[in-house]
C-alpha cells in the first residue's frame, strides 16, 4: 500500500508542501537581503510546514541561494519550559552548533560559548565567526507567541529588554548582516507583547508582515488532486473552507478509506474526520475572548434561522451591529474562523468550515441556559435587550428539539451521495 500523501499531527515535509508561493518569496527576498520576516495566522494554519519549507536546501536551491553559505535552524519557544531570554540564546547557539558537522573547527568556537551563560551577546559573537567564514545564520523561531507572555520566570521588564535585544541584533548590530530572523506566531506581533514605549521604535518595527490565510481555490485542487471522485473532492473544500489542517485531516483518512480493495466506510471516516478536528475547534474556541465567543454564537444563530423554519430569529440592523464590532470579525476572518461577502447595504458573515458552526452550536447547547446567561453582558454590549431575550428563546427552543438541530448539523449527508461505498 502506497504511504499517506497526507499529514496530520506534524508539519508538512517540505517535499509535500504545495501553495503558499508569494509568501515563500517574500521571506526569500528577506532572507537575501539579510532582513526579517514575521508570518502570521489562526492554529492549523501551515506556520511550522512553512517554516520547515523554508528551512530545505532544495527550496534554498531553488530560490538561488546556496544552502552551504547559510545555516537554517528552527527554534520552537514552546519547547523552552518555562521561556527564558537565557534558555532562547543558548537553543540558537546550540542548533547553530548542531549544524556544523562540517566545519570542526567553526563547531569547537560556537561550543565554547555554550561552555558559559549564554546570552545575546554570546549569539553576536558567534554571528562574527560565521561572518568570517562567508556565512550567515537564518534562525526560523516557531511558536514566538511563547517569549511574548510573562511566567514565573520571566518578567514584564525581562520580556522588553529581550525584545529590545533582538531587535538590536538584528538591526544595530554590525553582525546583523549575518543574520536573517524569521519568526511565526498566532496573531499579528503588533498585537502582541509589552505596551509599546511612546518614545521608541515598536520592537517589532523591523519585520515584514505577512498571514498565512486559507488554501485557495487552485491550492486545494493540486492537494486533493488524488481523491476520486472529483465531486467528492469538491465536498471535502466545502466541509473543511480550505482550513489546512482540516484538508490534510480530511484527505488523510479519505485516502486510506479509498485505496483499491477496502470497502470504503463513510461512517468510519465520519468518526475519525470529528474526532481528530475537535482538538483544532477547542483551541480556536477558547483563544477567542468572550466578545468574540459571542459574535460567534450570534452567526450560527442566524444561519440556523435561514434554513430551520421554525425559529423566528430577526435581528434588525444586523449590518449595524457587525459593523460596529468589524474590528472583532476581521480577527475572526483573519485566523480563517469565518468568512465574510458583502451585499449592499450590509455585510454577511458564515462559518469557514461547516465543522467550526457545528462546534459553536454544540457549545452553545451543552448547558443552554447556562451558556447565554454566563454571557449576558456581551450579548447586551452587541444587541438590545429585546433582542437578547429573542437569543434566549432560541436557545431554549433548540435544547427541546435535539433532532431537528442534528439534521441540520449533520455535514455527512452532503457528502454520503458522492462517497464511493
Amino acid at each position: 500500500m502506497s504511504p499517506n500523501p497526507f499529514f496530520t499531527g506534524k508539519p508538512v515535509p517540505p517535499e509535500s508542501f504545495i501553495g503558499r508561493t508569494s509568501e515563500i518569496n517574500y521571506a526569500f527576498d528577506q532572507i537575501h537581503n539579510r532582513s526579517h520576516f514575521a508570518i502570521w495566522g489562526g492554529p492549523g494554519m501551515g506556520k511550522s510546514s512553512f517554516l520547515h519549507k523554508l528551512a530545505s536546501e532544495e527550496t534554498w536551491q531553488e530560490y538561488g541561494l546556496d544552502p552551504s553559505q547559510g545555516i537554517a535552524v528552527i527554534l520552537d519557544c514552546q519547547s523552552l519550559t518555562p521561556f527564558t531570554p537565557g534558555g532562547f540564546w543558548r537553543e540558537a547557539l546550540n542548533l547553530l552548533h548542531n549544524k556544523l558537522d562540517s566545519e570542526p573547527k567553526l563547531q569547537a568556537e560556537i561550543k565554547a560559548f555554550l561552555e558559559k551563560p549564554a546570552t545575546n551577546d554570546s549569539l553576536r559573537q558567534a554571528l562574527r565567526r560565521l561572518g568570517k567564514k562567508g556565512k550567515f545564520l537564518v534562525l526560523l523561531v516557531d511558536d514566538f507567541d511563547a517569549a511574548l507572555v510573562t511566567n514565573e520566570q520571566y518578567t514584564e521588564t525581562e520580556m522588553e529588554t529581550f525584545l529590545a535585544q533582538c531587535r538590536s541584533l538584528a538591526v544595530h548590530a554590525e553582525e546583523s548582516q549575518y543574520l536573517s530572523m524569521i519568526v511565526a506566531s498566532l496573531q499579528r506581533l503588533s498585537e502582541l507583547g509589552p505596551k509599546l514605549n511612546p518614545n521608541a521604535s515598536p520592537w517589532y518595527n523591523h519585520y515584514l508582515f505577512q498571514s498565512l490565510k486559507l488554501f485557495t481555490t487552485s491550492e486545494l485542487v493540486q492537494l486533493l488532486n488524488i481523491i476520486r471522485p472529483p465531486t467528492l473532492r469538491g465536498e471535502i473544500m466545502n466541509i473543511t473552507g480550505g482550513h489546512p489542517m482540516l484538508v490534510q485531516t480530511a484527505g488523510f483518512f479519505l485516502y486510506r478509506e479509498l485505496q483499491p480493495g477496502i470497502n470504503a466506510d463513510i461512517k468510519s471516516f465520519a468518526e475519525n474526520f470529528e474526532r481528530d478536528t475537535q482538538q483544532i475547534f477547542k483551541t480556536i474556541w477558547h483563544r477567542c475572548n468572550p466578545k468574540e465567543q459571542a459574535l460567534l454564537m450570534l452567526i450560527a444563530l442566524l444561519d440556523m434561522e435561514g434554513h430551520i423554519k421554525e425559529i423566528k430569529f430577526k435581528l434588525s440592523g444586523i449590518g449595524r451591529i457587525f459593523t460596529q464590532h468589524e474590528r472583532s470579525l476581521i480577527k475572526l476572518e483573519e485566523q480563517g474562523v469565518i468568512t465574510s461577502s458583502s451585499t449592499e447595504p450590509e455585510k454577511f458573515y458564515s462559518f469557514t468550515s461547516s465543522l467550526m458552526k457545528k462546534w459553536v452550536i454544540q457549545e452553545i447547547l451543552q448547558t443552554p441556559e447556562q451558556s447565554i446567561r454566563d454571557r449576558e453582558k456581551e450579548f447586551m454590549n452587541l444587541i438590545s435587550h429585546g433582542q437578547v431575550n429573542q437569543v434566549k428563546e432560541v436557545v431554549a427552543w433548540l435544547g427541546k428539539n435535539p433532532e431537528q438541530v442534528k439534521s441540520f448539523l449533520d455535514w455527512i449527508v452532503k457528502v454520503v451521495p458522492v462517497f464511493p461505498g
